[in-house]
């Protein structure tokens, strides 16, 4: 058994740690394909229905492998749930040391260029963009990051994010 599949098994630290936490067969047999996989150097393709624990299927080999691993998700929620809830969870259950970074792309971040373009223009369809395009001048002051989802108040779907977020044309 490797070291991912006892991780994972009755006996491990995420059962003897985590209250509700079940070992799943077909979890223990993804984390033992991933961790063989790593170590030959190989390729995978798996594909696991809702429920079969696929996060941590991929995250345990990948930390237990200490080797500079890239984890891209197909939605921004599961981003945010993998680096702030899965990988921390993780981490400290098998006492990792934590050498990790959130990378987004240049989409995700205020460019201040547009942002001073966009209310010069005054192009906007209704007063409610404007007002948020305020708050988001206002809001540009005060971030250290300028990530669009740490508190601009945008929603995700909102019309001014590709107004206002850094491109390629900039």
């Amino acid at each position: 058994m490797g070291e991912s599949n006892w991780t994972l098994s009755e006996q491990g630290p995420f059962a003897l740690t985590l209250e509700g936490f079940r070992t799943r067969a077909i979890q223990q047999q993804m984390a033992h394909a991933i961790e063989e996989c790593l170590q030959k150097n190989g390729h995978l393709a798996i594909e696991a229905g809702t429920g079969t624990g696929k996060t941590l299927a991929y995250l345990i080999p990948a930390l237990l492998s200490k080797r500079k691993t890239i984890i891209s998700t197909g939605t921004k929620n599961l981003q945010d749930q993998l680096f702030h809830r899965d990988l921390p969870l993780v981490l400290k259950t098998l006492d990792l040391p934590h050498h990790v970074a959130l990378l987004k792309g240049r989409a995700n971040y205020l460019c201040l260029f547009r942002l001073e373009q966009s209310l010069s223009q005054g192009l906007l369809e209704s007063r409610q963009l404007a007002s948020q395009l305020q708050h988001l001048k206002a809001w540009s002051k005060s971030t250290p990051s300028g990530d669009i989802a740490d508190g601009s108040g945008l929603n995700e779907d909102s019309p001014l994010i590709p107004m206002v977020t850094s491109s390629a044309d900039n």
